[in-house]
């Protein structure tokens, strides 16, 4: 029970944390923009809330200004069922990444941020 109100409230905190230091968005033009938004259409983020490597994965999100789908796979079993059915287990972040009628699951939060800024960040 104390554990779990810990792990609680210092997931609260790592939230917290990043909404008040959370970095800039990128501008771009309305053209490069729409190109990006139409790239992330295809990317969904499998992610708990308050998961520090989460977190870290949507400041990197904010940061490129890339609209993802953020699945709760925590909390919406349905997310969850579908990250262990795709992915094959139920760790997260992991990035579903739908290309040329392709799937594919990416887990771990350096791939997933290493991959964000090779495909977004010079647009």
């Amino acid at each position: 029970m104390i554990v779990k109100a810990l792990r609680v409230g210092l997931g609260q905190l790592i939230v917290f944390g990043d909404w008040i230091s959370r970095p800039a968005k990128r501008k771009r033009d309305a053209a490069a923009q729409a190109r990006v938004e139409q790239a992330a259409s295809g990317l969904a983020l499998y992610q708990f809330h308050a998961c520090p490597f989460c977190v870290k994965t949507r400041r990197t999100l904010h940061r490129l200004n890339v609209p993802v789908a953020l699945r709760d796979a925590k909390n919406d079993p349905q997310h969850r069922q579908a990250l262990l059915e795709g992915g094959g287990r139920v760790k997260v972040p992991c990035l579903r990444i739908e290309e040329e009628g392709k799937v594919s699951w990416m887990y771990e939060s350096k791939a997933i941020i290493a991959y964000l800024d090779k495909r977004f960040a010079s647009v």
